[in-house]
């Protein structure tokens, strides 16, 4: 019997349209003889609409939909259903709508989708769901809680401090004193809640760091600074699984960028190998024990933030081949499916495999207690007469 997924993708953050192509890739992709697709589209407004006009990507182009209907979920456990807004009726005639979902396949991108906030709704619902996982959507997503954890675990990373929105705007010489004694230049500058190179700048003295500082403040009210690494190279490495039980793709390497990959660079330019201006190289050119430190490297950042489903691992390797964790990408775009391809794993396949883990999951929570029977209502006395939490 098919199953019945629903896709979700678009929402209300800067990586909209990123997570526009990935939804779509991975509807097309999805195998058809064993699941039936809902596509479930976000605007950017947060409304959320569902229809078979979704699944066709000319009509994000042209910008044409005549046929959504607006839906709605609702928080209450076990309620695997969406249903018609109350308020949005699709002609004269319209009936009430409802549509089962077995499972959801989140390709959302950035705030919202890859924080943990859609994660939580459906942990409330009780739908399983292919992700990081409320707490690993959090913590990936948030660049120095990210690193604070890391930096707990004793894995390699970048020297970096931060600071929040106000603190630059009532201190500013004082946050660029701290950056200047903790890490000197050069630095990038990132806004900590954000992906896809949006915000982030390179810095080589106080008026770029001035500069940049000035950009990233404007998606984010938490800064941080990193030490720039001198011509560093960019490797990177999927991982794919759950608790302990996880497996690290083929390594990457991005060809044809100087200093930051930019939005353009990543989801825009060819994926071939070596073209000019942008690209990868798969396998990246490592030596067979650089690779495995690599991977083993992917797979402890992966477990130390208690990831699940598939994310991306970026690090960076200075002159001296030493590796630094860059930071992990929990909600990957095109679900990092080149990783996996070279290693015998289809894009079918590993939409699959990651169902496949959405569903252990679910089961290995549903072994969990969640209400614990005791007389506490007899022991304390509350109303008029009685003193505050008396027991």
């Amino acid at each position: 019997m098919k199953k019945d997924i629903a896709v979700v993708f678009g929402g209300r953050s800067v990586e909209h349209e990123v997570s526009v192509i990935t939804g779509m890739q991975v509807m097309e992709n999805m195998d058809k003889s064993k699941y039936n697709i809902i596509p479930i589209f976000i605007d950017k407004d947060g409304k959320w609409y569902t229809g078979d006009e979704l699944q066709d990507f000319d009509n994000f182009k042209n910008k044409s939909f005549n046929n959504l209907r607006e839906i709605v979920i609702t928080p209450i456990y076990n309620e695997k259903r969406i249903f018609g807004h109350p308020d949005h009726k699709i002609g004269i005639f319209s009936k009430k709508f409802e549509q089962n979902i077995d499972a959801a396949f989140i390709a959302l991108h950035g705030t919202n989708g890859e924080d943990g906030t859609i994660q939580g709704l459906f942990e409330l619902v009780n739908i399983p769901y292919v992700s990081a996982g409320t707490m690993g959507s959090a913590v990936g997503m948030d660049k120095i809680i990210m690193k604070d954890v890391y930096k707990a675990y004793d894995l390699p990373i970048v020297k970096y401090t931060w600071f929040f929105r106000s603190a630059w705007e009532l201190q500013s010489n004082a946050v660029i004193t701290k950056v200047e004694n903790e890490i000197g230049y050069p630095v990038f500058v990132k806004p900590s809640n954000l992906g896809s190179s949006i915000g982030i700048s390179r810095a080589n003295d106080r008026n770029e760091l001035t500069e940049a500082i000035d950009i990233a403040m404007r998606f984010d009210r938490k800064i941080i600074v990193e030490e720039a690494l001198i011509k560093p190279r960019e490797i990177n490495c999927a991982v794919m699984g759950y608790n302990n039980n996880v497996k690290a793709s083929l390594c990457e390497e991005p060809v044809g960028w100087k200093d930051l990959l930019t939005y353009e660079d990543k989801y825009i330019h060819s994926n071939a190998k070596g073209t000019k201006g942008g690209g990868r190289n798969i396998p990246a050119d490592l030596s067979e024990e650089k690779t495995k430190e690599i991977q083993d490297l992917a797979k402890e950042a992966f477990m130390a933030i208690d990831c699940k489903g598939n994310a991306r691992i970026d690090f960076l390797m200075d002159k001296d081949n030493k590796v630094y964790i860059n930071e992990i990408n929990t909600q990957p775009g095109s679900i990092a499916y080149y990783l996996w391809e070279p290693m015998g794993i289809n894009f079918t396949q590993l939409i699959d495999e990651l169902l496949d883990i959405a569903y252990a999951v679910q089961s290995e929570k549903e072994e969990n207690m969640y209400s614990y029977d005791v007389d506490l209502f007899d022991k304390v006395n509350l109303g008029k007469d009685s003193k505050a939490g008396e027991m």
